[in-house]
């Protein structure tokens, strides 16, 4: 991935809400790059910013908020776009993949009516070609006999079964960059695997960047070529993915970690990070997770820790980082 020129690069990306004449930051000064084939894993608690980070990217954040910042698309500023423009990147270029399908899906069409209504709006297929092309794309995604189930409604097919339609809604238009949206929450081990396993399969013969946000560590290691932690709308930690869990340089990314049952004797306790994620409208003045650190020192508590480069490819945002048993940053 090193060779290859970024397709997406996001600059000092913020989104604010406001309720009750009060403005809410729910991403903050965000930055990050996908290249061609790369999987970046987006990893944090709920409500750290991710989904609305992905939002903000695609354009969706805006009616309901002000983006700020730059999010670069094949030379152009997706952020400063007009919304008539938008929309035909929107589905054609970038796609998007929603956390819960059920909710996402009409029920009250078809789910072939579904795909060839994105077909019709992201593509020049005439009627036979965009049935074809639905039927193509179900089979694409494992679902057994597409052409009949292409008349099913959405509560006619299983969960694992609903994340594939929408895989296959979001693919139809053969994009060059999928924001996947937890693609695999609520879904049973055997599943999430399968899941896992045809986006990456696709994104590989489809040469197409992958952003996956993600709670599991376990699936970022297994399918993410770079990682990048959110506390409180900023990414506070990113490198390869390698890198990062080997040696993670930020106390919450070690308390992510931690988090992680792996080994265990029976009836042991398992770890949490102390305390909760900060409302929006009662942000720190200082490092947002100061006041759950362990590491935390003065400078914390009066200044927000800028993201900084650590090596050619680490970066992490934090006065007192982790450091390794030779004293240097992890």
């Amino acid at each position: 991935m090193e060779d290859q020129k970024p397709i997406l690069e996001v600059n000092e990306l913020n989104t604010t809400f406001h309720r009750n004449g009060r403005a809410l930051p729910a991403v903050r000064d965000v930055s990050l790059s996908v290249a061609r084939g790369e999987v970046l894993g987006l990893v944090g608690e709920s409500g750290s910013g991710k989904s609305v980070t992905l939002r903000s990217i695609i354009g969706l954040a805006r009616r309901y908020g002000d983006v700020t910042g730059q999010v670069r698309w094949k030379g152009s500023d997706l952020v400063a776009m007009p919304d008539r423009v938008l929309r035909h990147i929107q589905g054609r270029e970038i796609a998007m993949i929603f956390q819960e399908p059920m909710t996402s899906l009409n029920p009250l069409l078809t789910v072939g009516l579904q795909l060839e209504e994105s077909l019709l709006a992201n593509t020049d297929l005439q009627r036979k070609a965009r049935h074809d092309r639905a039927v193509e794309m179900l089979d694409l995604v494992g679902i057994p006999s597409a052409a009949q189930r292409l008349k099913d409604y959405p509560h006619q097919f299983s969960g694992g079964m609903r994340q594939r339609v929408m895989i296959a809604i979001a693919l139809a238009a053969n994009p060059k960059l999928l924001l996947a949206d937890e693609p695999t929450t609520a879904l049973d081990v055997t599943i999430q695997a399968q899941i896992l396993d045809l986006i990456l399969r696709l994104a590989q013969d489809m040469d197409m960047g992958v952003v996956l946000v993600t709670h599991d560590l376990g699936v970022v290691a297994q399918t993410c070529d770079n990682l990048a932690v959110m506390y409180a709308g900023r990414i506070v930690e990113q490198g390869p993915v390698r890198d990062v869990l080997r040696a993670p340089g930020h106390p919450y990314t070690v308390g992510l970690m931690r988090s992680v049952p792996e080994n265990l004797p029976p009836r042991t306790p398992l770890y949490s990070v102390p305390g909760v994620p900060p409302s929006l409208d009662a942000l720190p003045t200082g490092c947002a997770f100061a006041p759950r650190c362990s590491s935390c020192i003065e400078p914390c508590l009066q200044d927000r820790p800028a993201l900084t480069l650590i090596t050619d490819r680490r970066q992490v945002a934090c006065f007192n980082p982790v450091t390794n048993a030779k004293g240097n940053v992890a």
